[in-house]
């Protein structure tokens, strides 16, 4: 076997003030084939009860938004492989297409982890995972380690508040991966808001992000106060680029890296 393809529907909640889907969006579309993929030895082992109590957690995600795509209804086929596997997690390779032309490319990087930390992928899982790489998937690592300085509040330029909300929680009982992503939206127009309407007239920026590369270093719950870090880099005319992060207090969550105008 080889990268499975399963068709999604385009939804009026993928699309950004634009009218054409959101990176976050598109993350949707991802999500929704990677949940519709039957990995049908491990779902078996799971079902016998001949696994410790384990969760599945992402670790990374990275979604790229390659061409503008609307209209609600729209067919979107997802392809869906494996890029890695490694001893306790594996990494997703997917892409999108509309009518044959790419739309979007994304990874995401999935740990096993028990009550002692993260566990072994079993025999099972790994044969599943092995009939959706294709021969020409590299092998290397997908995910970039992230530096003690994106780990430190004294990095970011600017702080945001926000607040937990009850409908970001998932079956894990964390705020979920892709609620996270909607987090760091709201602090890059937080920081635009602070750069382009000085005055406080309120002026809401148009800054979609066009790509999202996300590192999850621990659990965001409900309820809880957080502040969203910001730092801009300025990488020419046509783009600019986001250095963001979650913290609760001194404790630092997930950072983010996101493009805006490329």
């Amino acid at each position: 076997m080889e990268p499975i393809e399963i068709d999604v529907r385009v939804r009026q909640a993928d699309l950004g003030r634009n009218g054409s889907a959101s990176v976050v969006g598109m993350a949707r579309w991802l999500e929704d084939a990677r949940l519709r993929l039957s990995l049908h030895r491990f779902e078996r082992l799971v079902g016998r009860g001949d696994l410790p109590r384990f969760q599945i957690l992402f670790v990374g995600q990275r979604v790229e938004r390659l061409a503008h795509a609307g209209r609600t209804g729209t067919v979107v086929r997802v392809r869906t492989g494996i890029r890695r596997i490694g001893r306790s997690s594996f990494t997703y390779e997917q892409s999108a297409a509309i009518d044959g032309a790419s739309v979007t490319t994304g990874e995401a990087t999935v740990v096993l982890r028990g009550a002692g930390g993260p566990l072994d992928l079993p025999e099972e899982l790994i044969a599943d995972l092995d009939e959706l790489r294709s021969s020409d998937t590299p092998q290397g690592s997908a995910t970039d380690r992230v530096g003690p300085e994106r780990r430190s509040r004294e990095h970011y330029e600017r702080f945001a508040p926000l607040r937990a909300r009850i409908g970001d929680v998932d079956g894990n009982h964390h705020v979920n991966y892709l609620a996270q992503l909607t987090w760091y939206d709201e602090a890059i127009a937080a920081s635009a808001l602070d750069v382009t309407d000085p005055d406080g007239h309120r002026t809401i920026p148009d800054l979609a992000p066009d790509a999202y590369a996300v590192h999850y270093l621990g659990e965001v719950t409900y309820p809880g106060d957080y502040e969203l870090g910001s730092r801009v880099r300025d990488d020419g005319a046509n783009s600019l680029s986001y250095e963001l992060a979650i913290f609760r207090g001194a404790d630092c969550l997930g950072v983010a890296d996101a493009t805006v105008g490329s």
